[in-house]
């Protein structure tokens, strides 16, 4: 757990809590948190830590993200936390069926682990990492599939020129898609 700013899609920028959960099946090559991969080797705590934790820094929202956190029922640390007000955010590729109460989702599907359909109907944003063009088709499959409210973003991954250009042109000639950055890395925070 730590306390810093969103640092991608819609909410980037704001003060915010994040529940980093360990555990990911996904297995992303790009992936900036490896380190969360294996589910046992991590510190547990109580849900009752978390919320105390998340209420001393008094945030804008707490972010559940991973590794994959849909890998855990995430019903009694949602209960917990909005009981005590919190607003909820949820990061997730959306590869297990869906657990918890959330506030908003960040739906980021990856290709080789397709998503389990429950996850459509909750994503307010929908957001692709994009390596290749191959991602693009990736993201206009999964565009149509999330509600119509959703916002779309691509990504570039990280450290990539050709990725970088391939999201910004694409972005110029399909106007229902909007370009996220990771500012924390810019910012070199976490």
């Amino acid at each position: 757990m730590f306390h810093s700013v969103q640092g991608e899609g819609t909410w980037a920028g704001s003060n915010a809590f994040f529940i980093r959960l360990g555990g990911c099946d996904v297995g992303c090559s790009w992936c900036d948190t490896k380190e969360s991969w294996p589910l046992n080797h991590h510190p547990q705590e109580s849900v009752q830590r978390l919320l105390e934790a998340a209420k001393e820094v008094n945030p804008s929202m707490v972010v559940i993200t991973g590794g994959e956190p849909l890998l855990h029922d995430l019903h009694p640390l949602t209960e917990a936390l909005h009981g005590a007000g919190l607003c909820l955010h949820l990061e997730t590729s959306g590869a297990h069926p869906f657990s918890g109460c959330f506030d908003w989702v960040t739906f980021s599907p990856k290709r080789f682990k397709p998503p389990h359909e429950s996850i459509y109907k909750r994503a307010d944003e929908l957001k692709v990492v994009v390596c290749d063009r191959a991602d693009l088709e990736w993201a206009e499959l999964q565009g149509a599939k999330v509600g119509e409210f959703a916002t779309k973003y691509l990504q570039p991954e990280w450290n990539s020129p050709s990725s970088q250009k391939l999201v910004f042109d694409y972005v110029l000639t399909h106007p229902d898609w909007r370009i996220s950055l990771q500012t924390h890395k810019f910012l070199g925070v976490l």
